[in-house]
This record gives structure tokens, C-alpha cells and sequence, in this order.
């Protein structure tokens, strides 16, 4: 089956999936907030929560993060390699949200970002790369961008109605659980799809790569994570079905988008189910995607190679090609202020990776822990282990000397990438939340040869 029949038949599947009706007898809101049942709904019908409706609001941001790790053990090095030596880096990132009521249903969001910092080794050698906010086009002195500027509309269906929170986000109000919600402009990926409530945001949770994100889902974006795209989603008291199709960039995580749009897209397809065990909220994202770029191919890179003597060059095998996938993303709380939540993903492994990391399979665990059996209520624990891992071809690629957007040694004796996260949040006031971060990585890169690497954090975070 070729791209383009792929990426019609996960259109098909969104739009029947979209056209059923759900007429479930116990009726619950969006993972989080109380159920409500069937005898209650009529009351809550008539008596919707009093909630004012915000005609427009606006939240800063700042997340300050530095990270060290000592020297370790590397007989060799590549062109993608993490700096064996001794290293610190730092990042920043400021943003400043603006939202506005449009029309009935219509919200408008802009989010002006600036950054400066590097990533260890430049945001390179390890694909479950330890900074979620590093980023490949890192800068000495500040630099700023419009990373978000799109338009939401939501189509209420009628019957019960739930409470919108004011975030960075959304405007705060009341809408239908059943909604229709449509969602145009430039925006993350991540914003829509792939949510988890315990290991989703590298400026609060998690900072690793691999547990803020399916690391196998190869998730359309610039090299700042952000990109142009069209979503709807169909809302049901106990599920909802989310369908997007984006840009994606000209060249491999670059900050340039391909504008032949008929040959260069990236489809998601995402079916989510919430429920209560014991009034403990869980729930269970099921994804898939399709991409279509300018993409190299691994088997017709370890060709040429082999024929000429040198090292494996992705970039001379470029056409446009298709590259596919499935994820598995579940949450559950076990008790009150303790979740537990996993991934699993796997794609097809015979194209480069062209957005995200360098992962074909991953697997991740972990555990959240809120600090009120402590006394400190909005303090966070979280401990959470990722298996990270790459094809056959994958393989061979790197070992001829390949490099792909994280990784490349210049050759390989292959080993899974094994991380190990845990982290320490703690709030200083409302506002501001202090965090200690330390990683272990395993296998960088893939790469038996070097490390383990220990890599410590810190992370300064304030918001309002």
C-alpha cells in the first residue's frame, strides 16, 4: 500500500469514526473532572456550573534549565556524537499568550516565544535527548518567534455542559461535553495529540525527550517543535476521536516548511477512552500517522556505501516517500495524587527520521507522585524508566558511518537506548516551582560502545 492510500484510508477511518454516536448510560467529562451520571444529568442540564466567560486573557511563561554531566567512557567519536568530556549547558525560553473571544464558540491564540541556549553537545547523541527544551537551532543571544497563532472553533452538539478552565490555551466558559472542535493555524502537534497527564510537559514534568512524547512518533514540526495544521477532534462523554493533518519541514528538523503539499504532509489519527476505576481517573490513547517528505531510505543509503567504499550518506537517497507508525499512551491514577502512566510506539524503520529523534521503538513507565503525603501539596516526585530502540537497517546505516538528527558515532555496536528519569518539583510560591532533575542513560545513541552518562539538572520555572 503506498503513502498516499495510507493517508486516505486514515482519513476514512477518522471520518467514520467521527460519524458514530456515543449514548453511554454513565456520562463523564474530560479525564480529570468528576463523572456524572445519568439520574444526575438532567440537574445538570438544567443548573450548568456558574462559571464567567473570559473575553479574552494572557499568561507569561519563563523556564530556565542547566545540565551537567561528567566525562565517561568513549574509545570513538562521530559527527553526532555527545561530547565525552565534561559538560554544562543551559536553556531559556519566555513566552507570552495571548487569547480572545471571536465569535460564539471562536477563540484566537498567539504565543510569542523567545529562547537562547544549546542543548548538550549542541542537542546531540542521545535520542532520548535529556532537555526537552533544547532545541537544534540553539543561540547564544536570545531569539524570538510567533510559534503559535491559530484559531479554535467548537460546535457544541447540546445536552450536559462542563467548566473550561483559563490556561495558556483556553478562555475560561462553559461548553458541551458533546462538541465538535475545530482547530486551524500554527500550532504544536503535541497540543492536540499524544496528551498524558503525568509525563507531557518538559517545563513541569519530565524533561527528557522520550517521556514528554511517543520518541517513535515522528510528530510534524519545525525544528522548534511548532507547525501549520488543521485539526478536529469529535468530543463524547467517555471518548474522543482526533484527526490532523500538518506541514512538515523541507529538510530534515529545519526551520523551513515543504510547501509542496500534495507530496509532503504528515496525517495523525487518535482514538482516546477515559473511564474511573473506583472514581480514579485513567484513560488510554490509541494513535497512528502517516508521513509523507522528502525523506531518505536506509536500504539504497547501506547500498551506495557498500559499492563505494565510503560512509553512509542518507541525504543522496532523497525522494518522496512514506514513513508510518502506531502508538500506545495510558494514564491511571492509582490513589489520590499518585498516577502511573506508560508508551509504546513503533514505525516502520526503513526512511530517515525527518522531524522529532532518532527512535523506531520505544517503550516508556513511570510514576507521579503529588508531595501532599508530605505536606506539600503542589510539589511533585516522578520516576519513570524508557526503552529506546531502532531497526535492523536503522542499524546497519549508523554502523557504515550514517548520521540521522540525534545520532551518529561514525559506526556502532548496538545496544538499546536504556534512560532512567527521576525528578524533585518544588513549589517556592504560587508562581514558582524549583526542580532537580537526574538522568541515566544507558546505550547513547544506541551505542554500546559509550557511556553509561549520568546527567544532573536543575530547572527554574515560573508562570502566571
Amino acid at each position: 500500500m503506498n503513502c498516499q492510500r495510507l493517508g486516505i484510508c486514515l482519513l476514512l477511518l477518522a471520518w467514520t469514526l467521527m460519524g458514530v454516536r456515543a449514548d453511554d448510560a454513565i456520562t463523564a467529562p474530560a479525564a480529570g473532572n468528576p463523572p456524572v451520571r445519568a439520574d444526575e444529568a438532567d440537574a445538570a442540564k438544567e443548573k450548568p456550573a456558574e462559571v464567567k466567560e473570559q473575553r479574552w486573557n494572557w499568561h507569561v511563561q519563563n523556564t530556565d534549565i542547566v545540565q551537567y554531566h561528567p566525562g565517561f567512557s568513549a574509545p570513538y567519536s562521530g559527527p553526532n556524537s555527545l561530547d565525552n568530556g565534561r559538560e554544562m549547558q543551559n536553556t531559556e525560553s519566555l513566552d507570552v499568550l495571548l487569547g480572545a473571544r471571536l465569535w460564539q464558540g471562536a477563540e484566537l491564540h498567539l504565543d510569542g516565544m523567545a529562547w537562547q541556549g544549546f542543548g548538550l553537545s549542541k542537542t546531540l547523541g542521545v535520542a532520548g535527548f535529556p532537555n526537552g527544551e533544547a532545541f537544534r537551532v540553539g543561540t547564544k543571544m536570545p531569539d524570538f518567534t510567533l510559534s503559535r497563532v491559530f484559531i479554535r472553533q467548537t460546535i457544541g452538539l447540546g445536552g450536559e455542559q462542563e467548566s473550561v478552565e483559563d490556561d495558556q490555551l483556553h478562555l475560561a466558559g462553559k461548553q458541551d461535553v458533546r462538541r465538535i472542535t475545530l482547530t486551524f493555524g500554527k500550532l504544536s502537534a503535541k497540543d492536540v495529540f499524544d496528551n498524558n497527564t503525568y509525563a507531557n510537559d518538559p517545563r513541569t514534568q519530565f524533561m527528557n525527550w522520550s517521556l514528554m512524547a511517543n520518541g517513535a512518533w515522528d510528530y510534524p514540526a519545525d525544528s522548534l517543535g511548532y507547525t501549520q495544521g488543521f485539526v478536529a477532534e469529535l468530543n463524547q462523554p467517555q471518548w474522543t476521536v482526533r484527526y490532523g493533518i500538518f506541514q512538515v519541514p523541507a529538510r530534515s528538523n529545519q526551520m523551513e516548511h515543504d510547501w509542496h503539499m500534495a507530496d509532503a504532509w504528515s496525517m495523525a489519527l487518535e482514538l482516546e477512552r477515559r473511564w474511573k476505576l473506583d472514581e480514579h481517573p485513567g484513560a488510554v490513547r490509541l494513535l497512528g500517522y502517516v508521513e509523507r517528505a522528502h525523506m531518505g531510505n536506509f536500504s539504497e543509503a547501506i547500498d551506495a556505501s557498500l559499492a563505494n567504499g565510503t560512509a553512509a550518506d542518507i541525504t543522496a537517497t532523497r525522494a518522496y516517500r512514506c514513513k508510518f507508525g502506531f502508538g500506545v499512551n495510558a494514564e491511571q491514577e492509582i490513589v489520590k495524587d499518585i498516577g502511573v502512566f506508560a508508551r509504546l510506539g513503533w514505525n516502520d524503520g526503513q526512511t530517515e527520521p525527518w522531524v522529532f529523534t532518532d527512535v523506531d521503538q520505544t517503550a516508556s513507565l513511570g510514576v507521579s507522585v503529588k508531595g501532599s503525603f508530605w505536606g506539600r501539596k503542589n510539589d511533585t516526585v516522578g520516576f519513570a524508566g524508557v526503552l529506546n530502540g531502532i531497526s535492523q537497517t536503522h542499524r546497519e546505516f549508523l554502523a557504515l558511518g550514517g548520521t540521522g538528527i540525534l545520532a551518529g558515532d561514525g559506526t556502532l555496536t548496538y545496544g538499546i537506548e536504556k534512560i532512567l528519569e527521576t525528578y524533585y518539583d518544588y513549589q517556592i510560591c504560587k508562581a514558582v516551582h524549583v526542580t532537580l532533575d537526574f538522568q541515566f542513560i544507558e546505550n547513547p545513541a544506541f551505542n554500546s560502545d559509550r557511556g553509561p552518562v549520568a546527567v544532573i539538572g536543575g530547572r527554574l520555572h515560573w508562570e502566571f
